[in-house]
């Protein structure tokens, strides 16, 4: 019996690690429309969408209609969207500088971006009507993959760098520039033009990551959840600030993510 609500997390080949985290997937299979949030993940994202239009809705209630593809990024903070009946998306999620490599740019904040207007020509349009004719999900990713090689430019010094930086005791954008003798500054600057955020605004979501993390082991577990702990553990300053970041990112208190969680996409998990 096939469920009402379907949805798939899709990862790529090796080759391809730089530039998707993954792919996700998912279709109403039911007779009415179907609303979720998703999460913030300050990733840039293409979405296709199949069957009816879908929608998202931001934060300031601003409603975008979805014909085949759309494009936007960072996610900054969470949002709803709906499938119609009937109805399916098909989700690229780029990785760090991925989209600048793919695109030659990032998008401004909260703007919604048909990706031919990126390009100044019609190829995702024609990428979607192939993709249309698809049956399989991953036969359709494998073609969004090939479609993508031509494309790509290679990751340069300081963004591979920034990518790959895990340290939390160090200050990246400092250490950088010390390895690749730059300015501070400088770094700053390439990180903002092409990653699309800066190096102080990931840190603080990566901070919120590990909270909600957390969170969904010890529910899965059935679990209590301990907030003070989640507080020691995160390095956060009081329980007012795990609150604000709450408020910040989801625009609901902690109590109410819990409560709302299966309503709740993460697409980092």
């Amino acid at each position: 019996m096939v469920s009402e609500y379907t949805q798939l997390r899709i990862s790529v080949p090796e080759e391809f690690k730089n530039v998707f985290s993954h792919f996700y997937f998912a279709k109403n299979n039911s007779k009415k429309a179907v609303t979720k949030i998703l999460l913030p993940t300050y990733q840039t994202i293409l979405l296709f969408c199949f069957g009816e239009n879908a929608s998202l809705t931001t934060k300031e209630k601003t409603t975008i209609c979805i014909d085949k593809c759309i494009t936007f990024g960072p996610i900054r903070q969470a949002f709803e969207y709906t499938l119609p009946p009937d109805t399916s998306i098909l989700v690229a999620n780029f990785k760090d500088d991925a989209f600048y490599r793919f695109f030659g740019k990032v998008i401004a904040e909260k703007n919604f971006v048909n990706p031919d207007d990126l390009l100044n020509e019609n190829c995702f349009t024609d990428l979607w009507k192939e993709l249309n004719n698809i049956c399989s999900v991953e036969k359709q990713v494998e073609h969004i993959l090939e479609f993508c090689k031509i494309y790509l430019q290679h990751q340069d010094t300081v963004s591979r760098l920034l990518s790959s930086f895990e340290n939390e005791n160090l200050n990246p954008i400092k250490t950088i520039a010390e390895q690749t003798r730059q300015s501070e500054r400088n770094i700053q600057i390439k990180q903002k033009e092409q990653f699309g955020y800066s190096s102080k605004e990931i840190s603080r979501y990566m901070r919120f990551l590990k909270a909600i993390k957390i969170i969904e082991k010890e529910t899965e577990n059935n679990k209590k959840v301990e907030w003070f702990s989640i507080i020691s553990e995160c390095n956060y300053y009081d329980q007012s600030q795990l609150i604000h970041d709450f408020k910040h990112y989801l625009q609901i208190s902690p109590s109410q993510y819990l409560k709302f969680q299966e309503d709740i996409c993460n697409p980092r998990s």
